[in-house]
C-alpha cells in the first residue's frame, strides 16, 4: 500500500489469506473459478513487493527499492492486462460467443504487458520511485512513450482490465468490472499524486469482491449446469 511498509505488509497478509481461501473453495466447488481465485493472491504478492519498496526507501537501499519496484510493476504492467481477460475467458461457459473476444483481449494483454514490463528489466534506470505526500509515486519512461501519448497507454490498459469482466455472462463479474471503474474514478479525482500505487492498492482490495463471488458460488445463478 502507498501509506507505509507496515500497512503494505498487512494488506498483503489479508489478500493472500483471502486468496488462499478462495483457491481452496474453488478446488471444491468448481475449478473454473481458479483463475479468478488466484487474483487476490497476486494482489497480495504485489502489496508485499510494495512493502519491500518502502523498506528500501526507508533504509536508503536502492537495490531493495529497485527489486521491490520491479516486482510491483510486474503485476501492474504485465500480469493484470493479461490475467484478467484470461480469468474471465476460463470462467465463461463453453459455447459463449464472448469467449473469443476474451481470448483475443488476453493475447493482446500479453503482448501489451510484455511491451510495458520487459524494457524496464533491460533499462532499470527507467524506473523512478519517489515519496509524494507520504505515498509512493512510480514514474519513469515507458517504451510506448515513443509511440503514443501516455494517456493512450492508460486507455488501452483500462480497456483490457475492465471490458472482459464487463462483458461476462455472469452478473457478479460485471459488478466486479464496475468495482474497477469506481477505483479508477476515485484514483483520478482524489489520488493523482500517487495514482499508480493507489490504483493497485484499491484494485487489490477490490479483489475481495472476487473472494465473495467464489465463497458464495454466485456464478451458479447464471449457469446452474456448470456451477450447481
Amino acid at each position: 500500500m502507498c501509506l507505509s511498509q507496515t500497512v503494505s505488509y498487512a494488506a498483503s497478509v489479508l489478500l493472500i489469506g483471502g486468496g488462499a481461501l478462495a483457491v481452496a473453495k474453488s478446488a471444491k466447488i468448481n475449478k473454473r473459478y481458479l483463475a479468478v481465485a488466484v487474483m487476490p493472491l497476486f494482489a497480495g504478492l504485489q502489496q508485499f513487493m510494495e512493502g519491500n519498496v518502502w523498506w528500501g526507501v526507508n533504509t536508503g537501499d536502492p537495490w531493495t527499492t529497485l527489486l521491490g519496484a520491479l516486482g510491483f510493476i510486474f503485476f501492474t504492467w504485465f500480469m493484470w492486462p493479461f490475467w484478467i481477460p484470461l480469468a474471465t475467458y476460463v470462467l465463461e461457459p463453453p459455447g459463449s460467443t464472448r469467449k473469443p473476444w476474451m481470448l483475443a483481449m488476453s493475447l493482446a494483454g500479453l503482448a501489451f504487458g510484455l511491451a510495458l514490463y520487459v524494457p524496464h528489466l533491460v533499462n532499470p534506470g527507467w524506473i523512478e520511485v519517489t515519496v509524494n505526500q507520504k505515498s509512493l509515486a512510480y514514474e519513469g519512461t515507458m517504451i510506448l512513450d515513443y509511440l503514443m501519448p501516455r494517456w493512450m497507454t492508460y486507455v488501452i490498459y483500462l480497456f483490457l482490465i475492465i471490458v472482459p469482466p464487463l462483458i461476462s455472462t455472469y452478473y457478479h463479474m460485471r459488478w466486479f468490472a464496475l468495482t474497477i471503474v469506481t477505483v479508477v474514478v476515485v484514483d483520478i479525482l482524489f489520488l493523482r499524486y500517487a495514482y499508480i500505487s493507489f490504483f493497485c492498492l484499491l484494485a487489490g482490495l477490490g479483489t475481495l469482491h472476487l473472494i465473495y463471488i467464489i465463497l458464495r458460488n454466485k456464478c451458479a445463478r447464471e449457469c446452474p449446469v456448470l456451477f450447481s
